[in-house]
Protein backbone atom coordinates (compact mmCIF):
# COMPACT_ATOMS: atom_id res chain seq x y z
CA UNK A 1 0.00 0.00 0.00
CA UNK A 2 1.16 3.62 -0.88
CA UNK A 3 1.75 6.10 2.13
CA UNK A 4 -1.29 7.38 3.71
CA UNK A 5 -1.98 11.02 4.78
CA UNK A 6 -4.19 11.53 7.14
CA UNK A 7 -6.03 15.30 7.10
CA UNK A 8 -8.25 16.52 10.03
CA UNK A 9 -10.53 19.68 9.03
CA UNK A 10 -13.80 21.53 9.63
CA UNK A 11 -14.78 20.63 6.45
CA UNK A 12 -14.12 18.01 3.62
CA UNK A 13 -15.24 18.31 -0.27
CA UNK A 14 -18.48 17.16 -1.39
CA UNK A 15 -16.41 14.40 -3.26
CA UNK A 16 -14.70 13.05 -0.44
CA UNK A 17 -17.90 13.11 1.46
CA UNK A 18 -19.84 11.03 -1.07
CA UNK A 19 -16.93 8.61 -1.26
CA UNK A 20 -16.74 7.54 2.30
CA UNK A 21 -21.04 7.83 2.01
CA UNK A 22 -20.91 5.67 -0.65
CA UNK A 23 -17.69 2.96 1.19
CA UNK A 24 -20.20 2.97 4.20
CA UNK A 25 -23.66 2.12 2.33
CA UNK A 26 -21.78 -0.06 0.13
CA UNK A 27 -20.49 -2.09 3.14
CA UNK A 28 -23.79 -2.00 4.94
CA UNK A 29 -25.47 -3.03 2.49
CA UNK A 30 -23.56 -5.93 1.50
CA UNK A 31 -24.56 -6.88 5.34
CA UNK A 32 -27.94 -5.82 5.66
CA UNK A 33 -29.45 -5.63 2.19
CA UNK A 34 -32.40 -3.46 1.48
CA UNK A 35 -31.02 -0.64 3.70
CA UNK A 36 -31.95 2.41 1.03
CA UNK A 37 -33.21 5.15 3.47
CA UNK A 38 -35.61 7.93 3.15
CA UNK A 39 -35.62 11.51 4.37
CA UNK A 40 -39.24 11.89 6.80
CA UNK A 41 -40.39 15.97 6.98
CA UNK A 42 -43.10 16.89 9.09
CA UNK A 43 -43.66 20.49 9.03
CA UNK A 44 -46.71 23.20 10.73
CA UNK A 45 -46.63 26.30 8.64
CA UNK A 46 -48.42 29.88 10.39
CA UNK A 47 -51.12 31.33 8.02
CA UNK A 48 -48.36 33.72 6.95
CA UNK A 49 -46.32 30.50 5.52
CA UNK A 50 -43.43 30.71 8.20
CA UNK A 51 -42.36 27.15 9.56
CA UNK A 52 -43.38 27.26 13.40
CA UNK A 53 -42.76 23.74 13.64
CA UNK A 54 -40.79 20.93 12.26
CA UNK A 55 -39.80 16.94 12.34
CA UNK A 56 -36.97 16.02 10.44
CA UNK A 57 -35.90 12.27 10.26
CA UNK A 58 -35.68 9.59 8.47
CA UNK A 59 -36.80 5.69 7.67
CA UNK A 60 -34.18 2.90 7.76
CA UNK A 61 -34.70 -0.83 7.59
CA UNK A 62 -37.83 -1.37 10.01
CA UNK A 63 -36.59 2.15 12.22
CA UNK A 64 -37.66 5.78 12.19
CA UNK A 65 -35.12 7.94 13.24
CA UNK A 66 -36.07 11.66 14.65
CA UNK A 67 -32.92 13.83 14.48
CA UNK A 68 -34.46 17.42 15.08
CA UNK A 69 -38.63 17.61 16.45
CA UNK A 70 -38.75 21.87 17.13
CA UNK A 71 -41.74 23.98 18.47
CA UNK A 72 -41.50 27.45 18.06
CA UNK A 73 -42.00 28.93 21.63
CA UNK A 74 -45.51 30.58 20.52
CA UNK A 75 -46.85 27.03 19.87
CA UNK A 76 -46.00 25.14 22.35
CA UNK A 77 -47.92 23.24 24.76
CA UNK A 78 -50.80 23.38 22.17
CA UNK A 79 -50.71 19.29 21.43
CA UNK A 80 -48.64 20.26 18.28
CA UNK A 81 -45.71 18.19 18.58
CA UNK A 82 -47.40 14.86 19.85
CA UNK A 83 -49.44 15.83 16.71
CA UNK A 84 -46.02 15.91 14.63
CA UNK A 85 -44.72 12.80 16.16
CA UNK A 86 -47.53 10.84 15.52
CA UNK A 87 -48.07 12.06 11.74
CA UNK A 88 -44.05 11.03 11.58
CA UNK A 89 -45.00 7.13 13.20
CA UNK A 90 -48.13 6.84 10.92
CA UNK A 91 -45.83 7.19 7.73
CA UNK A 92 -43.09 5.10 9.11
CA UNK A 93 -45.72 2.59 9.62
CA UNK A 94 -46.41 2.99 5.82
CA UNK A 95 -43.15 2.89 4.91
CA UNK A 96 -42.87 -0.74 7.29
CA UNK A 97 -41.09 0.55 10.20
CA UNK A 98 -42.27 -0.93 13.42
CA UNK A 99 -39.90 1.28 15.57
CA UNK A 100 -38.83 3.99 16.60
CA UNK A 101 -35.27 5.95 17.87
CA UNK A 102 -34.72 9.62 18.55
CA UNK A 103 -32.35 11.58 21.35
CA UNK A 104 -32.99 14.37 23.42
CA UNK A 105 -31.31 16.77 26.34
CA UNK A 106 -32.26 16.88 29.88
CA UNK A 107 -32.87 20.18 29.02
CA UNK A 108 -35.17 19.60 26.53
CA UNK A 109 -38.03 17.09 26.65
CA UNK A 110 -37.47 14.10 28.08
CA UNK A 111 -40.64 13.89 29.81
CA UNK A 112 -42.67 14.92 26.82
CA UNK A 113 -41.34 11.53 25.06
CA UNK A 114 -42.13 9.54 27.90
CA UNK A 115 -45.13 10.34 27.69
CA UNK A 116 -45.88 8.94 24.56
CA UNK A 117 -44.38 5.63 25.30
CA UNK A 118 -40.74 5.97 24.53
CA UNK A 119 -38.05 4.42 26.65
CA UNK A 120 -34.29 5.54 27.66
CA UNK A 121 -32.07 2.89 25.95
CA UNK A 122 -28.98 5.04 27.15
CA UNK A 123 -27.38 8.15 27.81
CA UNK A 124 -24.62 10.15 28.83
CA UNK A 125 -23.55 11.66 31.54
CA UNK A 126 -22.09 15.32 31.27
CA UNK A 127 -22.99 16.07 28.39
CA UNK A 128 -22.67 19.29 27.81
CA UNK A 129 -21.19 19.61 31.34
CA UNK A 130 -23.94 19.45 33.95
CA UNK A 131 -26.51 17.86 32.06
CA UNK A 132 -27.34 14.56 30.36
CA UNK A 133 -28.39 13.15 26.70
CA UNK A 134 -30.83 10.55 26.37
CA UNK A 135 -31.13 7.97 23.68
CA UNK A 136 -34.84 6.64 23.33
CA UNK A 137 -36.47 4.09 21.50
CA UNK A 138 -40.43 3.19 21.32
CA UNK A 139 -40.88 -0.06 20.25
CA UNK A 140 -43.70 -1.94 18.06
CA UNK A 141 -45.77 0.88 16.07
CA UNK A 142 -49.04 0.36 15.77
Amino acid sequence: MSKLRIDVSDTCSDQDRDAVLRGLVGYNELQAPGGRGRDLHVLAHDDAGEAVAGLIGHTHWNWMFVKILWVSESCRGQGLGKRMLEAAEKEAIARGCRHVHLDTFSFQALPFYQSLGYTIFGQLEDYPEGHTRYFLQKRNLS
